[in-house]
Formats: C-alpha cells, sequence, structure tokens
C-alpha cells in the first residue's frame, strides 16, 4: 500500500513539472499577441478582428509597425555615416525629433550631430576645427 502511494506521489510530481516545462504552442502564442493588439476593442469590431488574427489574415499582423517603417528610412538617410555622427543621427530619428522633418538635408543633419558631439567634448579652436572635419567626412 505504502509503496502504491509512492509510487502514483511519483508520477503525480512528474505531471506537475512537465506541465510546468511546457513552452505555449503556435496558436497559444499567436492568441496571446493578438488580445494585444486588440487591447481597446470591443464587440464585433474585436471579434471580426481575433477571427482575421488568427487565422493570419490580419493586416496588423503583416504589415510593418510605424517604428519599423521609421527605422527603414532612417538607415536610408544615414548611409554613408559613421560612428558617433550615425548613431547620433538615428537617435534623433527614430525619436521622431530628426532634422529632416524640419527640411534639413542629410548633410545638415549630419552638421548637427558634430557639432553637438563637438560641444559634448568641449573642444575649441584648431581641435574643434579637425574634429568636425574628421566627423563631416565620415
Amino acid at each position: 500500500m505504502l509503496k502504491t502511494i509512492v509510487v502514483a506521489a511519483a508520477m503525480l510530481a512528474m505531471g506537475a513539472v512537465q506541465a510546468q516545462e511546457k513552452k505555449p504552442t503556435a496558436q497559444q502564442q499567436r492568441m496571446t499577441q493578438c488580445n494585444q493588439e486588440a487591447k481597446g476593442m470591443k464587440g464585433d469590431a474585436r471579434e471580426k478582428f481575433m477571427s482575421e488574427c488568427l487565422s493570419g489574415k490580419s493586416a496588423k499582423a503583416k504589415a510593418p509597425t510605424a517604428q519599423q517603417e521609421r527605422m527603414t528610412k532612417c538607415n536610408q538617410e544615414a548611409k554613408g555615416m559613421k560612428g558617433d555622427a550615425r548613431q547620433n543621427f538615428m537617435s534623433e530619428c527614430l525619436s521622431g525629433k530628426s532634422g529632416q522633418a524640419k527640411g534639413q538635408t542629410a548633410q545638415q543633419e549630419k552638421m548637427t550631430a558634430c557639432n553637438k558631439e563637438a560641444s559634448a567634448k568641449g573642444l575649441k579652436g584648431d581641435a574643434r576645427q579637425k574634429f568636425m572635419s574628421q566627423c563631416l567626412k565620415g
């Protein structure tokens, strides 16, 4: 009798461990993602969205997000930039503060980034001029 109880307890414990180790299925992951995307939707609109999303027909699930589109645009504009100038440009561009929105060209944006970096380093005179020349070359 005691042996049966021990075996049953061991099997129960193993079942609990296996249940904890199970990863969500693809359908469960899709359900989680669709639920997150459908936040704020109600009624028929939510039902329709969930149906399309779970079947993989959701336009929202396939279309790039605004952030992904911005990343693509900023990467194209930053071609030729390197190092800190590129990093500064990408940071401003992705945050939506890019000078491009103000009508600045890529070169003007690069100049702005280099100026900010030179100021942050406290460069003046010949050292600043040399730094700016190297920074603007890429």
